[in-house]
């Protein structure tokens, strides 16, 4: 199940690279010799459909909360699915929530704090700042979709506004400087295992990555290389943090947990935790997994049958 799971390839003039993702990861499972149907809305699932087993990707419907829809009707049905159940996937798209399960594991967050709609936008509660500049953006929110800066309260309780009218609550964070280390995590015999760190080698850390830049819906003139995290000094520490959150998100079968690090400083930061994050083979998880010697059809039948054991669908050799 994915929004462009019926498209035939190519870019979408709204979504971008995201119908090439499906279309990639539909034919990869084509190849796997799976019995397959395709679908691209949640009506399917409204009724008992006739499946064993569901592979959502079908994360982003166009209203709040929708990423835990599809878990919700798969339990409703008693139907396995890829992935984490309704409850652990709201709590890693809930931004706030997942820093506080980080914070309360030992894991070093920097300051926020989440304007919920409907509630009072009070300076009060602005995290506080050491150069007077703040993000803000959806809750949320995924692929940097409705992100900004400000740099003073005004300006962030427009940015809050702006978020508030389109019906998402609204995060608000220091922004630290840095670069962004990227921990792909899979699930083996229940074990959280992770797959070699990635970070982004930008040109400008100062720079906001916007949605349309993530999706190639706009020419990007930043060069930034996805490259292996192996920093002598870093990468054991900030390996240690991410599994620390892995734990706390079992079972989840896959996702991607993000640190901002800096590395003039040493200050390692948790930023977010992906759970269902994108398979696409340009993404951190299959380059992730190619760094350890994964295609993306092992990828994918490796996550398979992980999902299928710890379901019961098979018994493990």
């Amino acid at each position: 199940m994915a929004k462009h799971a019926l498209w035939g390839g190519g870019m979408h003039p709204e979504d971008g690279n995201h119908a090439i993702y499906h279309h990639e990861v539909r034919t990869t499972l084509e190849t796997l010799g799976l019995q397959l149907e395709f679908a691209d809305n949640y009506q399917v699932l409204f009724e008992q459909p006739e499946a064993d087993f569901v592979f959502p990707l079908l994360n982003r419907g166009g209203f709040v909360n929708s990423e835990m829809l599809i878990p919700v009707l798969c339990n409703m049905h008693r139907i396995p699915y890829l992935g984490a159940m309704p409850f652990l996937r709201g709590l890693g798209d809930d931004k706030s929530v997942s820093k506080l399960v980080c914070k309360n594991a030992g894991v070093p967050t920097a300051p926020w704090f989440c304007y919920r709609r409907g509630a009072p936008v009070l300076e009060e509660n602005l995290p506080a700042s050491a150069d007077g500049r703040w993000v803000i953006k959806p809750n949320a929110s995924s692929a940097s979709w409705g992100i900004s800066d400000a740099f003073d309260f005004q300006g962030v309780a427009n940015a809050v506004a702006d978020i508030h009218i389109q019906g998402h609550d609204a995060i608000v964070e220091p922004y630290l400087d840095g670069y962004d280390v990227q921990c792909a995590f899979i699930t083996l015999n229940d074990v959280p295992t992770a797959l070699p760190m990635l970070w982004y080698e930008r040109e400008d850390t100062q720079k906001l990555w916007t949605y349309y830049e993530k999706r190639d819906l706009v020419q990007n003139t930043e060069k930034a290389a996805l490259k292996r995290f192996d920093n002598p000094e870093l990468a054991a520490k900030v390996q240690d943090y991410a599994k620390r959150v892995a734990q706390e998100f079992l079972p989840f079968d896959y996702g991607r947990i993000e640190f901002r690090v800096d590395l003039n400083t040493g200050d390692i930061n948790f930023i977010e935790i992906n759970l269902n994050c994108n398979l696409w083979s340009e993404k951190v998880m299959a380059k992730a997994a190619a760094y350890a010697g994964f295609s993306h059809a092992d990828l994918l039948e490796t996550l398979l049958a992980e999902a299928w054991r710890r379901n019961g669908l098979f018994a493990a050799p």
